[in-house]
């Protein structure tokens, strides 16, 4: 096994298997955090690389220790934890290495390759075969001919995957040029024309259309909501598995002493180890997991997840209806718990988002509150004594402003009652939407369910919402009201009080909660046995707006007569204490959102920071409390079918989650800081000057014409190069140094790799190969001095010449070509010009009049009229494809 060079991550080999490491590095990640152990496996990998990449794993294993999470990755099927190690992008190379090469040579120029672009935001490139039939209308593909690197983008390819390329294309020429390369767009063949004469010199003249976009193989979310728990063991010799469970899953499934596999829908295979298992069976993982992939007749590259008890995977904890990492007594190997024990200072939260992102509160809630009720379609202002009165057959939007960072900030909550017809929801969401664009977009948007109010929002209340069964009718006046009330009180503190109207009968008591009886003569206030002394405090207050003075306080088990006869007597009710839900156990998670055939498909940004937000994304923040939808700038239009999957995601979580989590739409540059708090550093700043994939492409390339003048510069040759009288103006050729390296000489480059999104690898990762690498590909023999003079370095004349570019890339390729993949056929052949007995194309073409004029007679380009310094014909003419110009 030996290291893999840091400059090359991110480089597989498909012969070969891969190990890679990751250990969290940052203070935040390393408080209890989890290693990732990943053997990869390329698709030409022989067997026996296999087993002694797994060999391998295990032995790291046992020296790591229980708190490493284990993976199985296939070439082209990574997870997404894998990929997120690779920002840039992942590159699969043909062939095998020999061990006394390194992985990449930087500043080689002798190389000839097509890589087929793929993915969003896990972008991946395949080095496929040097034809026009490894293309199609829906991917992206870079011919990279050394010195010269074409992005082609198909016309069916979306602007992120378009910047999500270039930023690839960047990378590699960033780590492997040494940024010396030459960088060209095709968005559009009838505009970049001089691109694409380059791409036929070397690919051949394109015979006949495109085909279309490949399918999209993605998972979508509906078909990972199905998961099943298997208990294995094995008996004479036999693997014996029993199914136990479907979603949802509860933790007290899994025992200590034994072994499991959980298959979510065949697209993941997790295997979990109890802490009282034998080492036998710890060490048989991966192998008990190909053997049940078998059996399930399962894709062989089906990723496998191997977990230890205590040392759980954030995406395997949340297939579970609930987590705690206290059960058992396991050894806590997660992030320690969120939960604040004591009353938390809310004078903080303007300076610790992370503090207001646990606590759920943007600020103290001492803003200003406006609340409109949904009727008859519209919204009408509701009496601001009136604020904290809702019905549970309507719908509310209420508005808090408040300041932060000296800027006016907004959360439109749209509250939702129990018994809300399906016409006032809409009118909700309708005039959710002019609100925004009277406030020009800066609305962050909350969807809020009767009964899941988030601490805020209760706390502009000030602990004394009350929710009133019935609705508020046409002239805003309420139903009539019975003549007997129940009330249920909840809460401790004015950030989680509630009073909720519940059938009057006495079934709906409860011994720890507080209750409060109206009836057409007195009040009674009930206290359980078992509730404290801050919900007692809480309920007086809470209460007031409903009884008034005339309260009668009763403990439970001393009521008067009176009480029960209200209640249309005793009856047997609940005495469990209704117990917080517990989120110690799961951590926030950031996905990418995207829909293929009307289904939600999303992709994981594992070790996630603000970097994975862009401009073209729609990205969701699942805290497990609440569920953010993130809109860039780009992508704001999406805004409706954003918070339409955020609901399909809850209703599709192989968890079982409550429809009625919160859900958050974000806007880019509008987020509060119970988002922000969730990242591990943020910059309200970063997109203050950030580009367009338009603006990076036409800021930096400039116009297609005066790519001739850019490119014509070094090109690198091993014989000596043709007499400056040769060249035109301003052209330059490099010489190759003896030792095979290229000079110094810089060329220009046509994208600015600073501002290409790049990233830098996660801290703490490490790459290693049974069999150390190599990138060396032998060159074709250089142009003869002669054949050099053949060709005149010159502008494209409009009867389809090729122009300085093509002569540079060519020369490139024809330096850097040295595998059995050669360019494909070209029109033109079969040419009888008598002193061209190379089989290469040969160029021909004019100069600009603007430029010739200029320059010295002296220095004149070979066949240039002195006196009008006009271009004669010179130079066999070139040959024509019948749909595109060619060589």
């Amino acid at each position: 096994m030996a290291p893999v060079p840091e400059k090359a991550y991110g480089n597989f080999f498909e012969e070969h298997c891969y190990i890679v490491l990751h250990v969290p590095q940052s203070l935040k990640a390393t408080q209890g955090a989890c290693s990732d152990l990943h053997y990869w496996a390329g698709k030409e990998a022989g067997a026996e690389a296999q087993d002694a990449a797994e060999a391998f794993v295990q032995q790291l294993q046992e020296t790591l220790g229980g708190a490493t999470v284990q993976h199985r990755e296939a070439q082209g099927h990574e997870s997404d934890c894998f990929r997120s190690y690779f920002r840039s992008g992942i590159i699969y190379r043909r062939g095998g290495l020999a061990s006394a090469l390194t992985h990449v040579e930087t500043n080689l120029y002798n190389i000839q390759r097509l890589l087929h672009i793929r993915g969003r935001k896990h972008v991946s490139a395949a080095e496929v075969e040097l034809s026009w039939s490894s293309f199609n209308k829906g991917d992206i593909f870079l011919l990279d001919l050394g010195k010269v690197m074409i992005q082609w983008n198909g016309p069916e390819t979306s602007i992120p995957e378009k910047a999500r390329g270039l930023a690839l294309t960047c990378s590699l020429r960033d780590r492997e040029r040494g940024g010396r390369a030459q960088i060209g767009v095709v968005d559009d063949e009838v505009e970049a024309t001089d691109l694409v004469r380059i791409m036929e010199a070397v690919l051949g003249c394109r015979v006949g259309n495109l085909p279309a976009t490949r399918p999209d193989k993605s998972v979508n979310q509906l078909q990972k909501a199905s998961v099943r728990l298997y208990h294995v063991c094995e008996k004479d010799e036999d693997l014996v598995i029993q199914e136990l469970a479907t979603c949802p899953l509860t933790q007290d499934l899994l025992r200590e002493e034994d072994y499991y596999i959980l298959d979510q829908g065949g697209f993941k295979i997790y295997v979990w180890q109890g802490r009282l298992s034998s080492l036998q069976e710890k060490k048989a993982a991966f192998s008990r997991a190909l053997r049940f992939i078998q059996a399930k007749g399962y894709p062989t590259y089906t990723n496998v997840e191997v977990v230890n008890d205590g040392a759980e995977s954030a995406s395997f904890r949340q297939l579970f209806q609930s987590w705690s990492t206290k059960q058992r007594g396991n050894k806590n190997f997660g992030r320690p718990s969120k939960s604040i024990q004591v009353r938390p200072d809310v004078g903080k939260l303007r300076s610790q988002p992370e503090l207001a992102a646990q606590l759920r509160m943007v600020d103290d809630a001492s803003g200003k509150v406006e609340v409109w009720c949904i009727r008859d379609l519209g919204r009408q202002p509701v009496d601001p004594e009136r604020h904290a009165q809702l019905c549970a057959g309507n719908c509310y939007l209420v508005l808090y402003t408040y300041q932060r960072m000296g800027h006016v900030q907004h959360i439109l909550y749209l509250w939702r009652g129990h018994r809300a017809t399906t016409r006032d929801v809409k009118a909700l969401n309708c005039n959710a939407e002019e609100l925004d664009l009277m406030y020009r977009g800066a609305l962050v948007q909350e969807h809020v369910t009767m009964g899941s109010e988030p601490p805020h929002f209760l706390a502009i209340f000030q602990g004394q919402l009350v929710v009133f069964q019935g609705h508020t009718g046409h002239d805003g006046k309420e139903q009539p009201a019975p003549a007997t009330r129940l009330f249920h009180v909840q809460g401790t503190d004015s950030c989680n009080t509630r009073t909720v109207e519940v059938p009057a009968r006495a079934s709906a008591l409860n011994s720890h909660d507080i209750f409060l009886l109206v009836t057409a003569s007195v009040c009674y206030l009930w206290f359980g046995k078992g509730c404290s002394g801050d919900q007692r405090e809480m309920a007086r207050t809470a209460v007031s707006a409903v009884s008034g003075e005339n309260k009668e306080t009763v403990l439970e088990g001393q009521e008067p007569p009176g009480f029960w006869e209200a209640l249309g007597g005793p009856a047997p009710y609940p005495g469990n204490k209704r117990l917080p839900e517990d989120v110690s156990g799961f951590q926030p998670r950031l996905f990418e959102c995207s829909s293929h055939m009307g289904h939600l498909v999303l992709t994981e940004m594992v070790f996630f920071s603000q970097e994975d937000l862009d401009k073209y994304d729609i990205m969701l923040l699942d805290t497990w409390q609440e569920i953010f939808l993130w809109l860039g700038e780009a992508a704001s239009k999406w805004k409706k079918e954003a918070a339409d999957w955020g609901q399909e995601y809850l209703k599709t979580h192989p968890a079982g989650r409550s429809p009625a989590t919160p859900v958050v739409v974000i806007k880019q540059g509008h987020e509060p800081p119970t988002f922000t708090g969730w990242f591990l550093a943020w910059d309200p700043y970063k997109w203050t000057n950030d580009q367009s994939y338009k603006e990076v492409v036409d800021g930096s390339l400039g116009a297609m014409p005066a790519i001739c003048e850019i490119t014509a510069v070094s090109t690198g040759f091993s014989r000596p190069a043709p007499p400056p009288s040769r060249l035109p103006p301003g052209s330059r050729l490099g010489r190759q140094d003896p030792d095979g390296q290229n000079g110094q000489e810089r060329s220009q480059a046509l994208v600015d790799g600073r501002v290409c999104s790049g990233g830098k690898r996660p801290s703490g990762l490490s790459v290693a190969s049974p069999w150390e690498p190599l990138l060396h590909t032998p060159s074709l023999s250089p142009l003869s001095e002669q054949e050099l003079n053949d060709f005149q370095l010159s502008r494209g004349p409009s009867n389809g010449g090729a122009d300085p570019l093509t002569l540079q890339t060519l020369k490139g390729s024809q330096d850097g070509s040295g595998n059995e993949r050669q360019p494909g056929p070209k029109a033109g052949d079969a040419s009888t010009n008598s002193h061209h007995s190379s089989p290469r194309p040969t160029i021909s073409g004019s100069l600009p009049r603007q430029r010739l004029m200029h320059q010295a007679v002296e220095d004149l380009p070979e066949g240039v009229d002195p006196a009008r310094k006009e271009v004669g014909a010179r130079g066999p003419p070139a040959t024509h494809c019948p749909r595109n110009r060619c060589i």
